[in-house]
């Protein structure tokens, strides 16, 4: 119980010390960049405390290094340089001088909580020392988070290109894995918590466990990702409301014919 006790307090560090440095860069979005190699930080931590089955432990540190390090360093990248994310810009608009505390509360605080939750599976699967060797649950939870791992990863690539032509501005993308899910990136991001769940699902608290899976899953698709996302961008992208007549929201499937009007695929 100690070391949760201590992720939680290096998480709360953490979440301050990134809360400050927004204040000086006016720019709330490096939390995101945070998101992933804040997971590192905390399994890392929970480690050393070198109570844990070594296999489990290696298999749980190398898969979230993986993942983090390339959605640390995706976001990182794709933010660097530009005007702060335009959710964040509208929170500073309508809260105005009371944004440095708002912003504390509701983005830094919340996703730090949020953040340690969500962590609890990898927490337990490098803390716990049975079973020893890993089981049949271990591998189909490294599975579930190479299917995720390979959409979100994809997904990324394919809409960073995809932005990155000024041809592209105000389309929209519906080629790749795009064509299959409007939301690869989070489709992929849900396998990616529920693999981990699964590896964590073999140690003796692993029922308890899948709340967190269950946890991000909920908040993908109903709170900071496909709800979000979807309430306006139809306003901004007008070829968007027949993409989501053809495209399913979440689970990949082939998709529908282009309508009459829209034959040509010129979005």
């Amino acid at each position: 119980m100690s070391i949760l006790i201590y992720t939680l307090l290096i998480t709360a560090l953490a979440m301050v010390a990134m809360w400050c440095l927004s204040l000086l860069l006016r720019n709330a979005a490096i939390v995101d960049s945070y998101w992933g190699p804040g997971f590192l930080v905390i399994a890392s931590i929970a480690a050393a405390s070198g109570t844990g089955s070594t296999a489990r432990t290696g298999l749980i540190l190398t898969l979230v290094a993986i993942w983090s390090l390339r959605l640390g360093g995706y976001l990182t990248w794709r933010n660097w340089g530009k005007p702060e994310d335009y959710r964040y810009g509208a929170m500073r608009t309508h809260h105005g001088s009371r944004f440095w505390w708002v912003s504390f509360l509701t983005v830094f605080t919340l996703q730090g909580v949020l953040m340690w939750l969500i962590s609890l599976p990898l927490q337990a699967a490098v803390l716990t020392s049975t079973p020893v060797e890993l089981g049949w649950l271990d591998y189909v939870g490294v599975l579930l988070w190479a299917v995720g791992f390979t959409f979100e990863a994809i997904g990324d690539a394919q809409l960073a290109r995809f932005k990155g032509d000024p041809a592209n501005v105000g389309k929209v993308l519906d080629r790749g894995v795009w064509a299959w899910t409007r939301h690869p990136n989070y489709f992929g991001e849900t396998l990616i918590w529920w693999g981990y769940g699964l590896i964590a699902l073999a140690t003796p608290y692993g029922p308890w466990l899948l709340l967190s899976p269950v946890l991000m899953t909920f908040l993908l698709l109903k709170v900071s990702g496909v709800a979000m996302l979807e309430r306006d961008i139809g306003d901004r992208r007008p070829g968007y409301a027949d993409y989501m007549r053809r495209t399913s929201a979440f689970w990949p499937r082939p998709p529908l014919p282009r309508s009459a009007d829209n034959s040509t695929g010129v979005q």
